[in-house]
Formats: C-alpha cells, structure tokens, sequence
C-alpha cells in the first residue's frame, strides 16, 4: 500500500517578497495578505503622502532660496554672533527626509498596484517608519514656522521663482498625476463598489482637469517674442566679488574687474576721525581680526574707532578661516597670502579704482550713531572725498536720501539713485535717475513704466542663472549681484519662447495625457474582466473575520496541507471555498497534485 502525499508548487516571487519584506517586514508568503487596508493604514498612507508633498515644497522653497544663503548665514550671525553655514543642516535634513518619504511612497504604489495590504509594521527589525514619518512631517513644519518668522520676506523668490518654472513645472506635475492614472484605475475598476472609489475617481478627475487649464493662469516674463528682448543687464559687483575674495576689499574689487563688472557697490560707514570706510556689518567682528588687536571692543560700533585703528585690522584672515562661501579650496596659493594680507578698504581707495578702471561707483551710507562726533558731517565727509577723488561725478551713483537737495547742489552731476519704490512723477522730481530695488520689487510692469519714463532699474541680489534669466526678461538695465563671475557665463536667457509656442506644448500635453489616461482605464478594465488571480496568496483563512493575529497567519499553509490530506483535493471540492471568501489556486503549473495509485 503506497500512501498518499500531495504536493504543491509555489511560484518564485522574490520581487515581491523584498516589496512586502522592505515596506511591513513581511518576508514570508503567509504573511502577505490581500485584504484591504485598515482604516488605521489608509491613515497612515494619507500621513506619508502629507509629509512627502510638504517636504517636496520644503525642499523647493530651498532650492531657490540658494540666490540668498549668505544673507541667511548672515541673519544668523548677527542672532548668535558665531559665523557658520547654516544651510548645510538643513539642506541635510530635507535630503535625507525626501529620500526616506519618497522611498516608501513608491513601496506602498507597489503595494496598492499589486493588491497587497499596506502593512507598515509599528516595529520594524531596524527602525520604526511611522515614528520616523511623524518625525519628519513635525519637523518640517518646525522649519517652516520658523522661517515665516525668522526670514518671512524669503517666501517671496517662491513666487517668483514659479515664474521662471511654471511651466516645466506644470508638465512634471502633469506627467506624474498621468501615471497616477493606473493605480487610480487598479482601484476604481475592482469587482467590488464601494463609495471610496467614486471619491477616488471625483478627485482624481477634477485634479487632472485643475491641471489641464492652470496654464491659463501661469505668467513669465519669458513667454514673449524673442525680437522684443531687450540687451542683456550689465552686471555690478556687489562688495565686489565676495565669493571670490573677501567682501569690500580692493582684492575683492579686482576680481570683480576680472568678471567684466560695469560699476562697484558698497557700503560705506565714517570713522570716528571723518574718514569714509566700506563695512557692511556694524560691528568689526565678523570681517576683521578686531578681538584680538583690540580685546574687549569687538562689539563696539564700527564707526567708533578712528582709521589708524581700522587700517591696522586683517580683513582677509577670517575669510580663509570661516570660508564662507566654500570657495578657498579653489583659490591657489599665490591669492591665499594676497588674501591674508588684505585691509579694510577706504572709499577713497574705491574710487580711484574705479577712476583708473573706468567703472562706475554705487554706495550705500550708513549714519553714524548720534553720539558720534560726525553724526552731523557724515554726508559732507562722503562728498568731501567724491570731490577729491580723480572719479567724475557722473559716474558716481548716490543713493542716501538725506540732504539730497544739498548734495545735488553741491555736486550737480551725481547719478541720484534711490532704494526706495515711488511714483515716477515723485522720481522725476526728485532728480532720481536710477531705482536699485531687491528683486522681490521688481515686477515686469513696473520695470516697463519705468523704463518707459527714463528711469533705470537695478536690481539686487541676483546671483543665480535662473533669476537673471528672469530679470533679463523683465527688461531690467542691470543687476548687483555677489557672484559675476557665474553671471558672466550667462549669454543668453536660459529660456524663452512665444506665447503661440507654449500654447502649443500646453495643448499637446494634455491631448497626450487625456490619451494616456483613457489608454490606462481601458486596459485595466479588459484585464480585470478577463482574467482572475488565483494566487497562493489568496487563500485567506480571515473570510468571515479578519483576524489579524501572527498565529492565525502562520497556519495558513498549514491548514491548506490538512484540508488536502482530509480528501479535499479536487478543483470541484476547492472552489467551495471561494464562496467563503478563501479563493484556491488550483491552476496545475502552481498547485498540482500528487499522482494517486494504490496496489494491493
């Protein structure tokens, strides 16, 4: 007598082991699970998909914000009082979050594409994903507050900047939404009806149809005719080219030179004895070696020491000490000790530069404190040395707007430049020739009314491609910037084309994508109305009650052998079971049975 033995034969799916393993831990066959995800998981997806999408706008908001990390690195400084990159933590952080989150994103679609239970293990073998997900999702807001009150002005290149990006922005968008399509349709095409899925597809249609007709709304400078475009901006180098040198240092002012710079910017404070001296910051702490020459004065105002003093003071060794722009690696030995060797510049130095140079000078005044012995004579001590200098007056651009009436009457032919946005009539009479306005005030309208009315627009900081792209665009005359020597590789727009060319590339993504789409929905109902699954996998002893218990799961397999030695073998006796809710693969390149022969 020859017993018995049934065999069964599982397909290899190592693919889906690793899915199911990475994402819930569930390495073995009868762990995974077809049923539908808990309320509990469908909360827990919906978590995973906020913090990806808040982390994605948190990683874009930096992204362009890189225009204006040495204006938060300084914010920062003048808080703590310590020079260091704070960029680098957080550009860490959101990496490393976006990675994480998007990781998992794309394991729990492959689970939804695949039927499998979005089982994410509260403790997992080596890190815990919803502690972690909770983690990141708090933490990004933590940022986000913090910069709404700390650099609140910065969320203005957010908006700018979409619209330089607007439209490829729109085309990603509309690309990933499309291919969205199928996991939208594996879900709302199921046998089983429910008033999820018609919420699924009501959202999902009218997010397609937000994105079909957005362009209507998008606007850039850089959809107009190409023979409209104006010259490209000329470029001044703000505190010459800091990122090349250490800031308002002749050193500085001499690489700018190099870039093909057509004017100088600075900042200008008076000493104590009347001599006008180029600082930006108040105190000489963070650009000089004051704490050690003259201990226990670092944090007096700048223009409380005389110019013996100032010009005593290193302004070059903190530059290779702190690196502020990660640029000494690159600078060769020869301007390493130039760089050591350099002082605090005068404005009487800069203008002679820039007389020997041919170049025009912009400055910005800062009034000494009223305690001061020039609290009073500050302008006069700038115009004293302008007079002096062998630079003339018109290519001196002045921007205080104390004693302006003065000042034009004194030396009539000063460029009068303002910071300040007004009226073009208010301009006009003023004498105001020029506006330097930070790029968040530069709209193209106003660039356009202004031009039109003869006065000129600077715009400042533009230090990125992309936003002198933007900038060109706009029609603005020119622009300060902190790094000319990147602007200068810039010949051209980075983009533009007409408005007839991105109608056409509107309308032929969404054609394209309506396409898809439809393409998706009709393939996925004829391959769900004909064919059925019968997959190991399926075999579900949670019919009536789900019974998520470890144990349960464990006998699984076990329970199919005992049914099968029981004498429930056949295709016939096995499909009982489906009615139940236990669907049996019984298909003989899976589960075959063994030959039966008995011999007395």
């Amino acid at each position: 007598m020859v017993k018995h033995q049934p065999l069964q034969v599982y397909e290899r799916q190592l693919c889906l082991s690793c899915l199911t393993g990475i994402y819930g831990c569930r390495w073995k066959r009868y762990q995974r699970s077809h049923d539908d995800s808990t309320k509990w998981e469908c909360s827990w997806f919906l978590l995973l998909c906020c913090s990806f999408l808040l982390l994605l706008v948190w990683s874009y908001f930096w992204l362009e914000a890189r225009n204006d990390y040495n204006e938060f690195n300084w914010l920062l400084y003048n808080r703590s009082a310590v020079w260091k990159d704070g960029t680098v933590p957080i550009l860490t952080t959101t990496l490393t979050g976006l990675t994480y989150t998007a990781f998992l994103m794309i394991l729990a679609l492959c689970h939804i594409a695949l039927g499998q239970q979005l089982n994410l293990y509260w403790i997992h073998k080596f890190y815990f994903p919803q502690i972690v997900v909770l983690a990141i999702l708090l933490t990004t807001i933590t940022g986000v507050v913090s910069i709404d009150d700390f650099w609140q002005d910065e969320w203005d290149i957010v908006i700018i900047s979409l619209q330089f990006t607007g439209p490829f922005l729109h085309i990603g968008a509309l690309a990933a939404v499309t291919a969205l399509g199928w996991f939208i349709a594996g879900q709302v095409l199921r046998v089983e009806r429910s008033r999820l899925q018609v919420v699924t597809l009501v959202i999902y249609v009218s997010v397609l149809l937000v994105l079909y007709l957005v362009p209507i709304f998008i606007s850039s400078p850089c959809i107009m005719d190409r023979s409209k475009l104006g010259p490209r901006p000329a470029v001044i180098g703000r505190r010459g080219a800091p990122m090349l040198a250490p800031e308002h240092t002749i050193m500085s002012f001499s690489k700018a030179l190099q870039q093909k710079v057509t004017a100088l910017e600075a900042d200008v404070t008076i000493s104590l004895d009347g001599v006008p001296f180029l600082m930006r910051d108040r105190t000489l702490r963070r650009t000089t070696n004051v704490d050690k020459m003259f201990p226990g004065r670092q944090d007096h105002d700048a223009s409380f020491f005389n110019w013996t003093e100032i010009r005593s003071l290193s302004a070059g060794l903190w530059f290779l000490r702190d690196d502020p722009y990660w640029t000494v690696q690159y600078m060769s030995e020869k301007d390493r000790k130039r760089t050591a060797n350099q002082t605090v510049c005068s404005l009487a130095e800069l203008l002679r530069l820039a007389a020997r140079t041919n170049r025009s000078v912009i400055f910005s005044l800062r009034r000494p404190p009223p305690q001061h012995p020039r609290h009073q004579l500050w302008v006069s001590d700038a115009l004293k040395v302008i007079q002096r200098s062998s630079i003339l007056p018109e290519q001196v651009m002045w921007t205080p707007d104390w004693y302006r009436k003065k000042v034009r009457a004194a030396v009539p032919l000063l460029q009068q430049t303002s910071d300040e946005k007004l009226p073009v009539a208010e301009l006009k009479e003023r004498g105001i020739s020029t506006l330097t306005l930070h790029y968040s005030q530069a709209r193209a309208q106003d660039i356009r009314q202004f031009s039109g009315s003869n006065v000129s627009v600077n715009v400042y900081p533009v230090n990125e491609p992309w936003l002198y792209s933007l900038m060109w665009c706009s029609g603005v005359q020119s622009v300060s910037s902190d790094a000319p020597h990147i602007l200068k590789k810039v010949p051209n727009p980075i983009w533009i084309m007409s408005a007839d060319e991105y109608g056409l590339i509107w309308i032929t993504s969404d054609l394209i994508s309506v396409a898809i789409v439809i393409g998706i929905f009709i393939f996925q109902k004829w391959k769900m109305s004909g064919m059925r699954s019968y997959n190991p996998e399926q075999i579900m002893l949670s019919a009536v009650v789900r019974r998520p218990s470890r144990d349960v799961n464990f006998m699984k397999e076990k329970l199919i052998f005992s049914e099968i030695n029981n004498g429930i073998g056949s295709t016939d006796e096995l499909s009982m079971y489906t009615g139940n809710g236990l669907d049996v693969y019984a298909r003989d390149d899976i589960m075959m049975p063994a030959l039966h022969a008995s011999k007395l």
